[in-house]
């Protein structure tokens, strides 16, 4: 250090205070951010501060918090790499200019925008392991004076702790968010199972089960086979005025069709050979609450018109008797069929269906949902590997490909399997790509299908002029990047290689419509 070979007395005691406001404002990251700013900001007595988060998705810099005269208006403001906070953040390297405007890597948009006149600052990194994860900015040494070599050692020795303070606020956070979403599932009853919800998709789906939170009306699920549509149908309970009554689960397709009338509706004694006492039936049991009825396409077309009567009128009799029960029960169907299809063939009632379809839920399979892939495989991972007693830390990074490459043809209960499965012949740390046993040719089966999807699309443009053509094709592909990015345009224009002002002129010109 120039002047003193130790940090001194008053300089220690600020860094154990640091230390000692890092600790207490560990469960919030903005709280512990504005902490660390102020007590940079004292250390080295400046006018102003900014810190900044490293943006890697969008190649860019995010004033996050700025404390001193035009706060309000840095904040947010998104800053190039051409700059020297994102000189600093590249090299992941500290730099004190006590002459802002002698540096070329000074950049003018901020002090333009705020008319606030930087002179001198000192900027340092936030990092962890080498990994640059924010900027601090101390802008204006107070009294016209300059940064020092000192100022810059302390602040350095703050940096570190700030950084990894961060990160493990931003850990806590998300586990809480974790925390909180399965502790809602648990505390509404330990039959249910987690419900995971990232993709937009499935979360529009949960907004409209929430605005039907307040009616009875039937409800359709249709999806592929394992894409958790059971767990739709809980969602659906658990957010309805019946969540306190029970939920009845009915499989159709695993019964034989003579036990089924029998397990839908109750029987009496006597009521067939192996009826031996009087039993309730699973509406009988779901009275008050709401019934499941899975693979409602398996249903025997003679049941179809019994099932139809409860619909309509709410009431039954049990196998064997005369005597009619009412039941108040809300009806959730579920099927991976095509049931139109089934109607045209006439193994489907179409009076039924139209009852069953009030409120439709199309769930989409993993494939369309690729976003939830990291969420669901932590998911599974913890659940597995605390069954089987095995620590893993994650999956390795050709595991990881692997996983986001394969098309899932089974959703997530192929996901589920092969996850317990891989920690059943696997060894800790890392789940390794030999571990998930998926079929050799997976990293090529996304390829694969998209050049098929892409042969498909052309053929149905085979009696188009080359113009028409290159203009649908155009259209189809920027609307696909768009929705692979979540219609963040900054990063879509990154994926094809031009300005983000041209995605907003190809959206308007080829007319693209978010759905």
């Amino acid at each position: 250090m120039s002047g003193n070979s130790l940090i001194s007395l008053d300089r220690l005691k600020s860094l154990i205070e640091i230390n000692t406001r890092i600790n207490l404002n560990y469960a919030d990251p903005d709280t512990l951010l504005v902490s660390i700013l102020e007590s940079a900001m004292l250390m080295v007595k400046c006018e102003a501060a900014s810190l900044l988060l490293v943006r890697k998705e969008i190649d860019s810099l995010e004033f996050y918090i700025s404390l001193g005269p035009k706060n309000s208006e840095v904040k947010k403001i998104l800053v190039e790499k051409e700059s020297i906070a994102g000189w600093v953040a590249e090299n992941c390297e500290s730099v004190i200019i006590n002459d802002v405007n002698s540096d070329p890597r000074f950049n003018s948009t901020v002090q333009n925008m705020t008319k606030y006149v930087t002179r001198n600052m000192i900027a340092f990194p936030m990092s962890v392991k080498g990994d640059c994860v924010g900027v601090i900015e101390l802008i204006n040494k107070e009294n016209n004076g300059d940064f020092t070599a000192d100022d810059l050692e302390i602040l350095e020795l703050l940096g570190e702790q700030a950084a990894v303070a961060y990160q493990n606020a931003l850990r806590y956070r998300k586990n809480k968010v974790q925390l909180n979403a399965l502790q809602y599932v648990v505390d509404a009853g330990k039959d249910y199972h987690p419900f995971i919800a990232r993709n937009p998709l499935v979360l529009s789906l949960i907004e409209n089960i929430k605005r039907a939170s307040a009616i009875n009306s039937s409800v359709l699920i249709t999806g592929e086979s394992g894409v958790g549509k059971e767990l739709f149908a809980e969602q659906i309970h658990l957010l309805s005025n019946r969540k306190n009554k029970p939920f009845v689960r009915v499989s159709c397709a695993s019964l034989s069709p003579s036990l089924l009338e029998s397990e839908f509706f109750g029987h009496v004694k006597g009521a067939f050979t192996d009826a031996v006492s009087a039993r309730k039936g699973r509406f009988e049991m779901a009275d008050g609450g709401t019934i499941f009825l899975d693979e409602i396409g398996e249903l025997p077309f003679d049941l179809q018109a019994k099932l139809l009567r409860v619909i309509q009128e709410k009431k039954f009799e049990r196998v064997g008797s005369c005597d009619t029960i009412s039941v108040d029960v809300r009806i959730i169907a579920a099927t991976n069929r095509d049931l139109e299809a089934m109607i045209k063939e006439g193994t489907f009632r179409s009076d039924l269906y139209f009852r069953l379809n009030v409120l439709p839920i199309a769930v989409p399979p993993l494939r369309e949902r690729r976003d939830e892939l990291e969420d669901l495989c932590e998911f599974f991972l913890n659940k597995f590997k605390a069954e089987i007693h095995k620590d893993f830390l994650g999956f390795s990074e050709a595991a990881k490909k692997a996983i986001y490459s394969y098309m899932w043809p089974g959703n997530i209960r192929e996901l589920e399997n092969t996850i317990e499965r891989a920690c059943i012949i696997g060894n800790p740390p890392f789940i390794q790509l030999n571990d998930l046993r998926l079929p050799v040719d997976s990293e090529n089966l996304q390829e694969n299908t998209e050049i098929k999807n892409c042969a498909e699309e052309l053929s149905l443009m085979k009696d188009r002029s080359l113009k028409n053509a290159l203009s649908e094709f155009k259209k189809q592909y920027v609307e696909r990047i768009l929705r692979e990015t979540n219609w963040n345009q900054t990063a879509a224009a990154k994926i094809l290689d031009i300005q983000r002002t041209y995605v907003s002129k190809l959206i308007s010109e080829l007319n693209i419509r978010r759905t």
